[in-house]
């Protein structure tokens, strides 16, 4: 059994003549929560596009391990950001969309995947509002039924991409506690976030900087050295023993 979900070895990322991310080997322990982590830029999200096996290296390879004798199953959660507003949506039809994945052609739904949904819905406290259309929701709210999606795949590893950025605290809360129970029932679970509070309690934390800085611990990667490498050293600040980062993602919004 391979201990690592994600091996990249010398990898480097771009789009067409322009390189975002280079040179860099990282392994991502399998059932941990990693946090991916670094300056606007630096490569976050065309990182989770590769590992998700939507952009190719331009360099090196990326593998991706199971934990079981089968081979991996993999759900994606984007930002909100990129949802069709127009698209005339209810909650439960996108929450069901993640079950497409695992049908064949013309195959219909079966009762195992109208439970996943509705769990999923559960999981994330979107049952009462399952009827509403996606483009009247709050952005906490859009952001629920995403991740549910993302659950009702069948997976072994989910990413996310910012799940915490820019919603409610009772919101942020709620997912963050989805993503830990993930963790904890085996699930590989890779997120960026701009915020180091959210990397300081994850398992595994990789640093980036259009490459990776840093890779390990929370504990040995997120140091003044480290930080200062990846934001600028006049970004890095500490009070209280605790190091912060004074950039524009770090100083959060919130809607309500």
């Amino acid at each position: 059994m391979n201990n690592s979900a994600v091996t990249a070895t010398n990898i480097s990322l771009g789009y067409d003549s322009t390189i975002v991310f280079t040179d860099s080997s990282f392994t991502i322990p399998q059932g941990s929560l990693t946090a991916v982590i670094g300056p606007n830029g630096s490569g976050k999200s065309t990182l989770l596009n590769a590992i998700a096996n939507l952009a190719k290296p331009l360099k090196g390879s990326i593998q991706i391990h199971s934990a079981k004798e089968k081979a991996p199953k993999l759900s994606y959660v984007l930002q909100t950001h990129h949802l069709n507003q127009a698209l005339p949506v209810t909650v439960e039809e996108v929450v069901t969309m993640g079950r497409y994945a695992g049908l064949r052609p013309h195959q219909r739904l079966q009762d195992i995947d109208r439970q996943a949904v509705y769990n999923a819905m559960a999981r994330t406290s979107i049952t009462e509002i399952k009827h509403r259309h996606i483009h009247n929701l709050s952005v906490g709210q859009r952001q629920r039924v995403f991740v549910a999606q993302g659950l009702a795949q069948e997976h072994d590893l989910l990413l996310l991409d910012e799940p915490l950025a820019g919603i409610d605290m009772p919101t942020a809360k709620d997912i963050d506690t989805v993503i830990h129970n993930e963790r904890d029932h085996g699930c590989t679970v890779i997120s960026t976030t701009h915020d180091l509070s959210e990397a300081r309690v994850s398992d595994h934390v990789l640093l980036l900087a259009g490459r990776v800085v840093a890779s390990g611990t929370p504990q040995d990667v997120l140091t003044y050295e480290n930080l200062a490498a990846a934001y600028g050293s006049s970004l890095v600040h500490g009070t209280n023993g605790q190091l912060f980062v004074d950039d524009a993602p770090h100083h959060h919004t919130h809607d309500h």
